[in-house]
């Protein structure tokens, strides 16, 4: 008989359930860096930074934009409460793109007036959105 190597995973935005079901594994990245979780992962809460998560169910993996939050990784669960969450479908990459250059535009341009910080998390986030698109 197989071993069942599959965990309930739970992405929940403001809005929505993202995705509820049953995986083999789910990435994305952290402020400490990109993770790869197994069912049996060690228990662990980790705070999303923007980036792609990729969704590996019994039918293959599935890409998604995610932008921020936090992740309660238990051994047969996991959870993340994010920000935003957006499969490709959903974005305008014009839109991203727009957003893209506006940010780029501000940082390149530091004034006293430009919020350093925020510009960057969104580029970012357009980044983010752009790259799930591939």
């Amino acid at each position: 008989m197989a071993e069942n190597n599959l965990f309930q995973l739970k992405i929940i935005t403001p809005e929505r359930v993202f995705f509820e079901g049953e995986v083999k594994m789910v990435e994305f990245n952290t402020t400490e860096g990109e993770i790869g979780i197994y069912k049996g992962h060690i228990p662990l809460t980790v705070i999303v930074d923007p980036g792609i998560l990729t969704i590996t169910t019994e039918e293959g993996p599935r890409n998604a934009a995610l932008h921020a939050g936090f992740a309660e990784i238990l051994p047969d669960k996991v959870t993340i409460l994010a920000e935003l969450v957006e499969w490709p479908s959903e974005i305008d990459a014009k839109r991203a793109e727009a957003a893209k250059e506006r940010a780029e535009q501000r940082l390149a341009n530091k004034g006293p007036e430009i919020d350093v910080d925020r510009a960057t998390i969104a580029l970012k986030k357009a980044i983010c959105r752009l790259n799930s698109l591939n």
